[in-house]
């Protein structure tokens, strides 16, 4: 049977996240446009040039590894950086965005966002995605690799 657009999305998300540098996850993100176009695609990892976590540990702060860009982070950046407007775009991540991430997602003009793993859900994130008329779908793990 043919996969959904969205099945088929979330299984190239997973597949992204793969590529994380950070151990503590694994998160990959895929941005998409109304065509159903891929136009970035993220992973959580540090800044380009720079040792990684894999490589050097983790360096904590408030139980959290502040040396990793988060992937949605890093798909957005890519865009700014090459100038693709990802206004309108659905994200396929595989870990609910943390706070900074959805007010990013969401400033940068995505409407639809699909997750895989309830992880760390901020109350706040959830009232602006509400408040802010955001498509938000909980996916379903679905066939295994």
């Amino acid at each position: 049977m043919r996969k959904s657009w969205d099945q088929y999305f979330m299984d190239i998300t997973k597949l992204v996240a793969k590529r994380s540098t950070c151990d503590r996850a694994f998160v990959g993100c895929v941005l998409v446009n109304s065509d159903n176009r891929i136009v970035s695609t993220g992973y959580n990892g540090s800044l380009a040039g720079n040792p990684s976590c894999d490589e050097i540990g983790h360096t904590m702060r408030d139980g959290h590894c502040i040396a990793t860009i988060h992937a949605e982070m890093n798909a957005l950046l890519y865009c700014a950086k090459e100038g693709i407007s990802v206004k309108n775009c659905k994200c396929y991540v595989t870990h609910f965005p943390c706070l900074n991430c959805t007010k990013a997602l969401l400033q940068a003009g995505i409407k639809e966002i699909y997750y895989l793993n309830a992880y760390r859900m901020d109350q706040y994130a959830l009232e602006l995605i509400e408040k802010n008329n955001i498509k938000l779908v909980k996916m379903e793990e679905g066939l295994k690799d």
